[in-house]
Parts: C-alpha cells; sequence; structure tokens
C-alpha cells in the first residue's frame, strides 16, 4: 500500500503578503503541525536539486517527522505560486493538497518586494528604475528571477489560471493581506475551515503584522511609480477577480486606494 503523503497544505504565496504572519498565527494550533524553526522549505521550486522524474519525497518529508496522527501538516513557501513548474510537481506529490494563497495590492507588494532587497543589499537601482528597465534582469534567471521579479511577482490572475490547470478551483483558498489586517479572527476561521481542523480556541493576537520603515526616500513610493503599476495590473487584477469571486477593485484606483 503507498503511504499517504505527510503534507496536506501549503502556504504558497505571495512574497510579501502575510505568508510569514500566518504561519506565526497557525504554529501554536495543536492539530496543524508547522516545522519549529523553519518557515520556508523550498522543495518544489528548485529546479536542480531535485531529480524531478523521479523525486525522492524522503528528502521533503523529514521535516515533517514529528507530525502526530490527526494532525494537519504544511509550510510556507511564498515563491511556489510564482514558479512555473511547482504548480505540476505539488499535483504529482499530492494531488488533494489544500493551498492558501494570500493576496496583497501588487504594487503595494511590489514597493516592499523592493525595499526588502535593499535592507538586504541586493539592489542598487531606484524603485522606479527596477521596475521599469530594471524588469530585464529576471531573464537572466537563477537568482535575479527571484530576487529582481518586484513586478512579476503581482501578477496573480495569471499565477491562479495556472494553479487551476493542476487543482480543482474548491482546492485552492485564495484570501487578502487587507482582510489579515482588518478581520485576523475571521480570517483563520476560513484557514482553519479549509485545512480541516477545529476553529482556534484560543486567537493569537496581532503583533506582527506592521509597515516596514525605511527613512526616505526608500520608505515612501512616488506616486508615477504606484500609478504606472496600477496600469500594469489592471487587467490581470480583473483576472482574478473572475477566477476567485473577490472584489479587488480597490487596487485599480490610480492612486492604489
Amino acid at each position: 500500500m503507498v503511504e499517504s503523503p505527510k503534507v496536506d497544505f501549503l502556504i504558497i504565496g505571495a512574497q510579501k503578503a502575510g505568508t510569514t504572519a500566518l504561519n506565526t498565527f497557525l504554529k501554536p494550533h495543536p492539530d496543524i503541525f508547522l516545522h519549529k524553526r523553519l518557515k520556508e522549505l523550498h522543495f518544489f521550486d528548485k529546479d536542480a536539486r531535485t531529480d524531478w522524474a523521479t523525486p525522492d519525497y524522503a528528502l521533503y518529508e523529514r521535516f515533517f517527522a514529528g507530525k502526530r496522527p490527526g494532525q494537519r501538516a504544511g509550510e510556507a513557501t511564498p515563491i511556489y505560486a510564482f514558479w512555473p513548474p511547482a504548480a505540476e510537481r505539488i499535483a504529482r506529490y499530492n494531488p488533494d493538497m489544500r493551498l492558501i494563497m494570500c493576496l496583497r495590492n501588487p504594487a503595494e507588494r511590489a514597493f516592499s518586494h523592493w525595499q526588502m532587497g535593499r535592507q538586504r543589499r541586493q539592489e542598487w537601482l531606484s524603485f522606479s528604475d527596477a521596475i521599469r528597465t530594471g524588469r530585464h534582469r529576471i531573464l537572466i534567471g537563477g537568482l535575479s528571477f527571484n530576487r529582481f521579479s518586484y513586478v512579476e511577482r503581482g501578477f496573480y490572475g495569471e499565477q491562479i489560471a495556472r494553479l487551476h490547470r493542476h487543482f480543482p478551483a474548491e482546492q485552492l483558498l485564495v484570501m487578502t493581506h487587507d482582510t489579515m489586517r482588518s478581520d485576523l479572527h475571521g480570517f483563520l476561521d476560513h484557514i482553519c475551515d479549509f485545512i480541516g481542523v477545529a476553529r482556534f480556541a484560543d486567537y493569537p493576537e496581532n503583533r506582527i503584522i506592521r509597515p516596514q520603515q525605511l527613512p526616505p526616500p526608500s520608505g515612501t513610493p512616488n506616486p508615477d511609480d504606484i500609478a504606472y503599476l496600477n496600469t500594469l495590473y489592471r487587467e490581470d487584477i480583473e483576472k482574478a477577480e473572475r477566477l476567485t469571486g473577490l472584489d479587488l477593485s480597490a487596487w485599480r484606483s490610480d492612486d492604489g486606494s
């Protein structure tokens, strides 16, 4: 008899949209198993590290050795939704996998991603240049595709459509960073219901969803840059709305509010 996969759910993105916060909120739940130290396991996005013709899932499942009977196990690697081959790889591992995707205003997400690069001294371009001419850097591939994909990671509709090619819609839960901030208890109730565990008896307090603080000019986006991104994203936001049923109309405004 083939043993059932040890991993039941994945938090697959988007980066800078609350995945770290969600992972932290879920850890205390007695019916959920998350690795004590590692949030992102980066198994399904590594092209060279694994022989995807005959993948060795034991290398992945060793991180879940402490899973107790009745627990639902998961991990949060926010590049999974964005990395093109990941969806098919996940489906091959566990076709019943539950996928959680948290979205954030894509223009805000791009700026937060760029801020992170500046903090880590991985980015030298201004935000204006990075989202325009700097986009050519992702064509290099490798780390450049990962680090400099500020604009590309915000095309959520495209990513959701790809996920739907490998999973039925009911196995993908899409929520927003805005809801996490405004109604954390309701947000977590949806997550628990989707994963298949009891709702929290004692809800965690929100002490971690805070805006990133950097001094000007890194700390404040140029309104022209936000308007530029809103124009780029408008059609894809509409696509994401059609695929999810969410109202994302606020993200299509010129000022991003």
